[in-house]
């Protein structure tokens, strides 16, 4: 009896798929320190924003009257300027990840020059204010006006200071990929400085 052989033909095995070995994990941008301050900065202007809420509730023709004499153009081109900051600093932060670091330094030199016309802005609305008599004792409103616009007024001033250092070491080539802390940290504080303007101008200058 004749025995037939069959071969069969190879069998190929599929090697099971493998993540990549540097596969990169969520992180949170800068320095964990900031955003325990930014959270904590955040609740202060909360409170501030809640207080003003509850006062306005009990004073609404006193707060609409004198809501309606503030300049909103000029809150409005405050708006702009740190809007378009923010933008410079995402712009920053991205050329910085492409080693294009004069390219880094370039874009927040312009966030600085930005930030500083929110400044000169809201500088001559206080002159305005001062020239009429307006002081945090003129009305339960203007000191509102006053302390919830200066406390956000000397964040802007502290975050050009952090905006400066930042140029400065964007200039020097400080941030590269994987190196990019000091510039990341910088960067969170002057968006929660602006994400705190967005909520102040509307419910200072315009919700009646």
């Amino acid at each position: 009896m004749e025995q037939t052989n069959t071969v069969l033909p190879p069998v190929h095995r599929t090697a099971p798929a493998h993540a990549p070995e540097h596969a990169h994990s969520p992180r949170l941008a800068g320095d964990l320190a900031i955003w325990f301050f930014i959270l904590a900065e955040l609740l202060a202007f909360g409170v501030f924003f809640a207080a003003y809420a509850f006062t306005r509730a009990n004073n609404l023709e006193l707060f609409d009257a004198e809501q309606a004499a503030l300049n909103r153009n000029a809150g409005a081109l405050n708006t702009v300027l740190l809007l378009t900051a923010s933008y410079f600093v995402v712009r920053a932060v991205q050329a910085a990840e492409r080693m294009a670091a004069r390219a880094a330094a370039n874009w927040l030199l312009a966030a600085i020059f930005t930030g500083l016309g929110f400044i000169a802005v809201k500088l001559t609305e206080y002159a305005a204010a001062f020239a009429h008599d307006i002081s945090l004792s003129s009305s339960p409103f203007h000191m509102f006006y006053l302390s919830l616009t200066f406390f956000h007024f000397m964040h802007v001033i502290l975050g050009l200071v952090i905006l400066t250092a930042m140029w400065n070491g964007a200039r020097q080539g400080r941030y590269r990929p994987g190196d990019m802390n000091g510039l990341e940290t910088g960067a969170a504080y002057w968006h929660m400085v602006d994400l705190v303007w967005l909520v102040l101008f509307p419910l200072v200058y315009v919700i009646h």
